[in-house]
């Protein structure tokens, strides 16, 4: 596994050496393990370019970041964490990309004591509650938007299709706990895995229960498939895609069948349109900014975000952590973990945060915009 170093300047394949010290000697060590090759590295790699506009230091503490890519793998991920438990002594783990391997970092960081910060909506159960955080929102926050949306058009009947994995299920068990009691029927659920190259089987199936929409629980490019293979087999309903699949790739691998896709988005995916007052809209437009000036116009991602947002939360709690104790110190890890809980109203591109024993996602409904494709680009959705 490539074991990648950044630069100041983050260079393409990637790990950060601390900048030199002035004042202080001491650095803080964050790993990160992201899928930057394999099925989900539409995901990884905005994660991992993010990070080039990201602070190099924090309170005079130069921050040294560790990368590694997993390829969305939960045991790769499990050895990336271990290395930096083990070999880095990391005082922050970051990632993954995706649902899977973000568990298993969470895991290996719950056991050994050491904030993490995931970058993949994923279930924090009461022994990954301790030490973990999410950046992407909640299920249940983007879902309602979706159906509430589907009630707003008179949908009856649903139809599911998404990856037989824990991304897959924590779209369908909320589809039943929220979509259900607003009203809706689920009249056809399938799944595909992520490499999956067809699913003619499941479209066939879906197209002949003929609900009025289908909500699809995918995410990165894979999250295009369905859409096509839909489209393709003549479905004519409202379609429908989560937060995972926010991207312009979507748009790209999707192509004609993108149009008039309802998806719900973090609101980095349309600063432009939000009002002065929103706390989102200057984060958002000075992430957007740096990241198209690099990569391209109409390159911006809500996965480039997460990680984004995730050294704004650290810029928050660092400082209050520094105060009580010194990088590379089970102290300082436990003093952030306790900033990341005591500190309130962290403005960041995805949403404001404010995590607490009991929400470890911290995000209420400013973490989220509804969005449709017209004419081969993202406008808010009606």
């Amino acid at each position: 596994m490539k074991k990648l170093r950044l630069s100041v300047a983050v260079a393409a394949a990637l790990v950060l050496p601390a900048l030199p010290a002035t004042a202080q000697t001491s650095e803080i060590t964050i790993g990160i393990s992201i899928c930057t090759t394999g099925p989900a590295a539409a995901l990884g790699i905005p994660e991992r370019n993010a990070l080039e506009f990201v602070p190099k230091e924090i309170s005079g503490v130069p921050l040294k970041v560790i990368v590694l890519d997993d390829g969305g793998d939960p045991t790769s991920a499990t050895t990336n964490a271990r290395r930096f438990v083990t070999e880095s002594k990391a005082d922050i783990i970051m990632g993954s990309s995706t649902t899977p391997p973000t568990i298993a970092v969470s895991n290996v960081a719950n056991e050994a004591g050491i904030p993490h910060i995931g970058l993949a909506p994923f279930p924090i159960t009461p022994e990954r509650a301790k030490w973990s955080v999410s950046m992407p929102q909640p299920i249940p926050i983007m879902g309602k938007v979706l159906y509430q949306h589907m009630k707003a058009h008179d949908v009856k009947t649903v139809g599911y299709i998404g990856y037989s994995d824990s991304y897959g299920d924590l779209w369908f068990n909320d589809f039943k706990s929220q979509g259900v009691p607003m009203g809706m029927t689920l009249v056809d659920e399938e799944r595909f895995a992520r490499p999956d190259t067809s699913v003619a089987g499941q479209v066939l199936k879906l197209v002949a229960a003929n609900p009025d929409a289908i909500l699809i629980g995918a995410s990165g490019t894979a999250a295009g498939l369905p859409q096509t293979a839909l489209r393709e087999r003549g479905y004519r309903g409202l379609i429908y895609q989560t937060h995972g699949a926010a991207s312009m790739d979507f748009i790209r691998i999707a192509g004609p069948a993108a149009e008039g896709v309802i998806m719900a988005s973090g609101p980095v995916m349309d600063p432009e349109d939000q009002p002065d007052s929103a706390l989102t809209r200057k984060p958002g437009l000075a992430l957007n900014k740096a990241y198209e000036a690099k990569y391209g116009p109409n390159s911006r991602s809500q996965f480039a975000g997460h990680s984004y947002d995730a050294f704004l939360v650290l810029e928050r709690v660092i400082p209050v952590a520094l105060k009580k104790a010194k990088p590379g110190t089970p102290e300082f890890r436990e003093a952030i973990r306790q900033a990341l809980l005591s500190e309130r109203d962290i403005a960041a591109s995805q949403g404001v945060y404010n995590f607490t024993e009991k929400d470890r996602y911290g995000l209420d409904d400013r973490s989220r915009i509804i969005l449709t494709v017209k004419n081969g680009k993202y406008v808010p959705a009606m």
